[in-house]
């Protein structure tokens, strides 16, 4: 998929595909894309090249009927603030073409599936932002659609809503939905989704499950100590798979192969008369790998040392 604004690419031959009842996690940083794959997906844009169909329909000539099986969560809530929660799924039901019985059923299909049935019937403007993230959501998949394009739909949400909303989406993979969860939340994307593409400048720079990406390129655990004393400079040479990368008077950075090796580093320590006074683990995650690959974080506002810890 190739989309341009003038001058500036913003698809550069992304190719990716989504399944039914899967999530895949389409992850980066602002200004990588995201938006652009879901306009493009959601019939609001046309690419310049490529092609991109949407359960078995070919954009855009058969847009149209792309539609009826598409559902979208845009970034931004899109629900009436003056109306209920029930007048408004009411009234995104009628825009799917649902009327009496199944327009009812569908609604409170919807309602049971965010956990909002004791809020019904109150307006929307008394609602706290996650709920509204949740009657967002809701309203996207009235319809029953076939593929869910999600684009940051827990942005702001407080932790129960955040909870609900997860829950929702993997109901609605479960149920058969073909999902692309678009996000700059690396933990996120790591919970949710089975298949995770990294979107970088309008490329991808690495797609799989979270395991294959941290194996890719080439990431291994790693083990902070602080130490009653410095540790010589030979303390690890008995242990295999670890190796010191940093040492600074009683702290010391240490790489390993396995988690498993953690006993093992620890005993040298003490063997080298360094009680450990704090150990922290740390397993490398997708914001490390995001980092690996493009020399800068996933966040605007993260930087180099904070994305590699």
């Amino acid at each position: 998929m190739v989309k341009r604004y003038g001058s500036r690419v913003a698809l550069a031959g992304v190719t990716f595909d989504v399944g039914p009842g899967e999530i895949v996690g389409l992850l980066g940083p602002n200004g990588a894309g995201k938006s652009t794959m879901l306009s493009i997906l959601a019939t609001v844009l046309v690419a310049d090249a490529g092609t991109a169909t949407v359960a078995g329909h070919r954009l855009p000539v058969e847009a149209c009927a792309a539609r009826h099986v598409l559902g979208l969560v845009p970034q931004q809530t899109a629900v009436y603030p003056t109306l209920t929660a029930t007048e408004n799924l009411r009234f995104f039901a009628r825009m799917q073409g649902l009327g009496g019985t199944a327009a009812a059923e569908a609604v409170r299909r919807a309602l049971a599936l965010i956990g909002l049935e004791g809020r019904a019937d109150e307006p929307v403007w008394r609602f706290s932002g996650g709920m509204r993230r949740r009657l967002n959501l809701a309203c996207g998949v009235l319809h029953e659609p076939r593929v869910l394009l999600l684009d940051e739909p827990t942005v702001g949400v407080d932790p129960q809503s955040r909870e609900r909303i997860f829950a929702a989406v993997e109901a609605l993979a479960r149920a058969g939905a073909a999902i692309l969860y678009s996000t700059h939340d690396m933990e996120e994307a790591q919970r949710l989704a089975g298949r995770i593409v990294l979107l970088d400048r309008g490329h991808i720079a690495a797609a799989g499950t979270a395991a294959e990406l941290v194996a890719a390129a080439r990431l291994t655990p790693r083990l902070h100590l602080r130490t009653t004393r410095a540790l010589r400079g030979d303390w690890l040479a008995n242990v295999t798979g670890a190796r010191a990368l940093d040492g600074t008077g009683s702290e010391a950075l240490v790489e390993i192969t396995e988690t498993a090796g953690v006993a093992g580093v620890l005993r040298a320590a003490a063997d080298a008369g360094g009680d450990v006074l704090e150990l922290v683990l740390h397993r490398p995650t997708l914001a490390d790998v995001f980092f690996a690959l493009t020399g800068h974080g996933l966040r605007d506002d993260e930087s180099p040392a904070a994305a590699a810890r």
